[in-house]
């Protein structure tokens, strides 16, 4: 099976992630990928049929392996879909670990509410925590900064046991910074889903700030990152600056282009 593109750290593979998927012979650290849900936008012709690609990550999956699934729905007449949760409960009936409800808050949204509309503007995502038993790494992002840092903590530290007894526990000092919550808001559309100008010829960019935090959270350097609907590459393009390996799969030829460009050094440069 040859590579479309290759170099140290990236292997893309071009073709469908359900037959290529079988063929790899190589445990994966952490599958991080958002397909083209509901067929919202058209696709080189493609539809998705989430059963089979599920299942396949599934199969990939060693205990340990974090899969972080970032899927929407998709109003369909009058009724959100609810597809993402048939997805996620897909994973969970195979006996894979529902380990975070996530959400993916963006800045703003292409068709806001106005005084015709019936619902609030839509602009998040679910990012779906999924593993096999308990995350083999987890390196939680503290970036919230703490109002009280640098004091003691107030009153007495205590714990309620499961007993229902209070355990009194010693003073702690609050950090400066602490994890951050689990709803994220990143940027998102021209000029701040990604850096690469080639990225745009894809019609729904992966944010770079979403994947370089996943990839931070749940590896570490010289660990396997795969996605198995690459789009425009930016799994790929951020695991390589992160120093983790990675390979990626994609079933649209063009987009095959754009995800090799944009990992290729030589061609990032230039852009």
């Amino acid at each position: 099976m040859k590579p479309y593109y290759q170099d140290k750290w990236v292997t893309i593979y071009h073709g469908d992630c359900r037959e290529i998927l079988p063929r790899l012979d190589v445990k994966v650290d952490l599958v991080l990928t958002s397909p083209p849900y509901d067929n919202l936008r058209e696709y080189g012709g493609y539809s998705f049929g989430c059963e089979g690609v599920i299942d396949s990550i599934i199969n990939i999956m060693s205990e340990g392996t974090v899969c972080v699934w970032v899927v929407g729905d998709s109003v369909i007449q009058g009724s959100e879909s609810g597809n993402s949760f048939r997805q996620v409960l897909r994973f969970i009936d195979a006996g894979i670990n529902l380990h975070d409800t996530m959400i993916y808050e963006k800045n703003g949204a292409a068709y806001p509410a106005n005084d015709k509309s019936n619902r609030y503007t839509q602009i998040f995502e679910y990012m779906f925590i999924l593993v096999k038993e308990k995350p083999k790494t987890v390196n939680l992002l503290k970036d919230k900064p703490n109002r009280w840092a640098g004091s003691g903590t107030f009153g007495q530290n205590s714990e309620r046991q499961r007993d229902g007894t209070i355990k009194k526990r010693g003073e702690s000092i609050v950090p400066q910074f602490s994890a951050r919550n689990n709803i994220w808001r990143i940027n998102n559309g021209y000029g701040y889903s990604s850096s690469d100008e080639i990225a745009y010829k894809h019609p729904a960019i992966f944010p770079e700030q979403l994947a370089f935090d996943h990839i931070a959270s749940w590896t570490n350097g010289g660990d396997i990152v795969l996605d198995p609907m690459l789009g425009s590459g930016t799994t790929c393009y951020c695991a390589k600056k992160l120093n983790r390996y990675s390979i990626g799969i994609e079933i649209e030829e063009k987009y095959c282009e754009i995800a090799a460009k944009r990992c290729c050094q030589e061609v990032m440069e230039l852009t």
